[in-house]
Order: structure tokens, then C-alpha cells, then sequence
């Protein structure tokens, strides 16, 4: 009898067991779905040009000197104001005075070869008219005084270049500015054999400076003077600064493979904030639409699952063909006849990027969104306009207030109250009133 009482309470066991492992696994849940959506509101498309530049005086001046010498006297400094015209320094004269003063002797030497030769060429010239001279002895004091005029040409060029180079070492700003850099200090020797060694860059007046960025060759054709441009420096970065496109420079700049343009942007700079070299972070407005229907760009590629319409389609049969595109609850493939420009139209394998993309290609940006009232979903066809990278303008095909789908996801709903009921052990103590309670 005991041993009978203890097979029952071992099949009872069992039994338990198969439950509550076997009795989950067992169970097939409901699929549900849930939407992500999007109202339909007036909004701004904002589209701009992003790029990095380095900040520069309108103008600058390398000042250099064409003659070589000691620099005998600065008269500037770093940050120095200057006018048109001012002094900034001074190379020792002695040597070029030197020269001066030689180019002076070999002019007068000239000069009394030119007299000597005259006085010969106008007496030999006599003699010839009376017949007195050979025409061959004339010709050779012709020949000299010719040469002695030419020989005071020379010298004479000869002094007024040692003259300009005298005046070379004294050098002027060209323009009125600032003093940028100082490339050499006083006692210091320069040599302008082969090239011209930069002394001073001098830029102009830095309350208006100017930007030039870098812009890829992808966005270059998007930009026109005077458009609008933000920009930020590092040293001030909760401020904006304010400028506009000046000119697009022809000229590729090319790196790496890699082709930019420069761009020049004005750059008012009363309070003096802004300095050469900078770099600043520039953003052009392109484009700006105000006060318009727009929708993300989410819904433009939004595409239902192929089972959920399956199951959509059997419990929310689509209307009669007849009918109007726009009536609640019309499903995938109702629109075929209406539009024979869709090719592969289906009800949940529909491609809305490809067509977009054609759309953008022809001029014609229609595309197809899904829209959901209550507990249906239609789809739309809508012509859409500016596009920025999130948002979308809508010219027509959706109103204002309209809820358009952006994803889509599933879950998985499981009743578990058999499972839960089976999942006490005989062995576990009870309370009194109830099995697992």
C-alpha cells in the first residue's frame, strides 16, 4: 500500500514538472506592433555649408628693400600703427653713398670726354666744307664724339641708379596699418642678391578682416556672394561673429586627392576681437524657408513590414478601386491603376528611396509616406520641396495635423496565466485557504 502511495506521488511529481517547463515553451503568443509617428507641423528648412578658414587682414604688405645692407635703424614695432608714407627703418648709407659719388665722377668724366670730342668733331667739320681733311679723318672724330655722347648716357644712369638705391635704404609703409611682424632687428645684415628678404608684413586697417575658408567641391556649387555666413574662433566660442560671401575663387586647391575652393568672407571686426590667423568655423546659409508643412525625413523611407500588412490586409479589407485615394483605411495595393508610374508597386515591399531619388533626378521630388488614423494606416502620395538633413517640406498631398509613420517595431504578448497556475511544487509548504496562495 506504501509503496503504491509513493509511485502516485512520483508520477504526480512528473507531471508537475512536464508543466512548468514545458508549458511556456508550448505557448504561442500574439504579435502586436507598435509605430513610431510624426505630426505633421509648420516648421523652417534650413540647409547650410559647413567649412574651416584662417582669418586675415584684408590687405597685407611683405615690406622688403632691393639693396643689401646693415639695418641701421628701426623706427617700428610689433603692433605699431602706421600711416602711408611713414619711415620704418634704415640701412647704412655709407656704402651706397659710395657708390653714388663714383657714378658722379664717371658722369663729369663724361662729360669732358663729350666736350673734348665736340670741340674736335666741329673743327674737323670746318676743314672737311673747305676741302682741307680727309673724309676718312672726319669720320673717325665723328665716330669718337658719337661714342663719347653715348658713354655720358651711360654715366648718367649710372648715377641715378645709385641714387634710387640710396634711396632704397630708407624704407616707407606703403599703406596705413599695423605693424604684424618684425622679421629683423637693428645691426642685422641683409643680403638681396637673389631674392627680396621680407623686413615687415604690414596689414591693413583690422577692423575689417576676412575669412578664407576651404570649401569642398561638393558644396562650392551651392554657394553666391552675399549669402549670409556665421562663423566661430576658438578664442571667443559662445560668441558668433557675422559676414558674407565675397568671392569664389577659380583656382582648385588640391590635397590629398582631395579638391577644395577658396572662399573669401568679409569679416567686420569693429571691436578688434578678431585676429590674423585665427581659424575660424564657418556656416553658410544656403537656403531658408519659413512658415511651410514639413515632415522628417524618416517618414520619406518608411516601408510596413510584409507580414503585418498580410495580417492588415485580411482584417481591414482595402475599399473598392472606385473609390478616392485618400479613403481611411486603404491599403498597399489600391493605388496601382492610379499611378502607373510606380513600378513594382506592392503592399509592403514598396521602395520609397529609389523613387525618391528618381523624383529628385526628374524635378518631380513625389515620394510616398504612411499615414495612420486610429488604428489604420494609409499611404499618401506627397511632392515634397526643400530638404534639409532631418526635416522635409511638404507642397502637397498631407494637411497640417496629420500623424505620418516613422518605424515601425514588434512585440510579442504572451499570456502566461496556465504557465503561472502550474508552477507550484507539491513540496512546498501551503497556506491555509488555497493551493498557492
Amino acid at each position: 500500500m506504501k509503496r503504491r502511495k509513493n509511485i502516485k506521488k512520483a508520477v504526480y511529481v512528473i507531471i508537475t514538472s512536464l508543466v512548468f517547463f514545458v508549458a511556456p515553451s508550448c505557448h504561442k503568443g500574439e504579435k502586436a506592433y507598435s509605430f513610431e509617428t510624426a505630426i505633421v507641423t509648420k516648421g523652417s528648412i534650413i540647409n547650410t555649408i559647413t567649412a574651416t578658414g584662417t582669418i586675415q587682414a584684408d590687405t597685407t604688405v611683405l615690406i622688403g628693400t632691393q639693396v643689401s645692407g646693415v639695418i641701421k635703424k628701426i623706427y617700428v614695432d610689433f603692433n605699431s600703427h602706421v600711416k602711408k608714407g611713414q619711415l620704418l627703418a634704415e640701412l647704412d648709407k655709407t656704402p651706397l653713398q659710395t657708390q653714388v659719388q663714383q657714378a658722379q665722377a664717371s658722369l663729369d668724366d663724361s662729360k669732358s670726354e663729350v666736350e673734348y670730342q665736340q670741340a674736335s668733331y666741329e673743327r674737323f667739320k670746318a676743314l672737311l666744307d673747305k676741302k682741307l681733311v680727309a673724309q676718312a679723318d672726319y669720320d673717325q672724330v665723328k665716330y669718337s664724339y658719337n661714342k663719347a655722347l653715348a658713354n655720358l648716357k651711360t654715366a648718367q644712369a649710372g648715377i641715378d641708379k645709385a641714387k634710387v638705391n640710396l634711396g632704397y635704404a630708407s624704407i616707407y609703409s606703403p599703406i596705413v596699418g599695423v605693424v604684424l611682424n618684425r622679421a629683423v632687428d637693428q645691426g642685422q645684415t641683409v643680403a638681396a642678391s637673389f631674392n627680396t628678404p621680407n623686413l615687415f608684413t604690414i596689414g591693413n586697417d583690422l577692423t575689417q578682416m576676412q575669412v578664407q575658408a576651404n570649401v569642398d567641391e561638393a558644396d562650392i556649387g551651392q554657394l553666391k556672394t552675399a549669402q549670409p555666413v556665421d562663423f566661430t574662433v576658438d578664442a571667443y566660442p559662445n560668441e558668433i561673429f557675422k559676414g558674407s560671401v565675397r568671392q569664389m575663387r577659380l583656382q582648385p586647391v588640391v590635397t590629398s586627392n582631395v579638391v577644395t575652393y577658396t572662399v573669401i568672407v568679409n569679416a567686420p571686426n569693429p571691436e578688434k576681437k578678431l585676429m590674423p590667423g585665427m581659424t575660424a568655423n564657418i556656416t553658410v546659409l544656403v537656403q531658408k524657408v519659413d512658415s511651410v508643412l514639413t515632415v522628417p525625413g524618416k517618414a520619406l523611407r518608411f516601408t510596413p513590414d510584409a507580414a503585418y500588412m498580410t495580417e492588415y490586409l485580411k482584417k481591414n479589407p482595402p475599399p473598392n478601386r472606385n473609390q478616392g485615394a485618400g479613403s481611411t483605411g486603404q491599403a498597399a495595393g489600391t493605388e496601382r491603376q492610379r499611378n502607373p508610374g510606380e513600378t513594382g508597386q506592392s503592399g509592403a515591399g514598396q521602395g520609397n528611396a529609389g523613387q525618391y531619388q528618381a523624383g529628385s533626378q526628374t524635378g518631380k521630388k513625389s515620394v510616398i509616406v504612411w499615414v495612420k488614423t486610429g488604428d489604420l494606416i494609409h499611404r499618401a502620395r506627397i511632392t515634397t520641396g526643400a530638404i534639409d538633413g532631418t526635416n522635409a517640406e511638404i507642397k502637397s498631398g498631407l494637411k497640417e495635423g496629420d500623424e505620418v509613420i516613422l518605424s515601425m517595431s514588434l512585440a510579442s504578448k504572451s499570456t502566461t496565466t496556465a504557465a503561472a497556475a502550474a508552477t507550484t511544487s507539491p513540496f512546498m509548504p501551503t497556506r491555509p485557504g488555497g493551493r498557492g496562495r
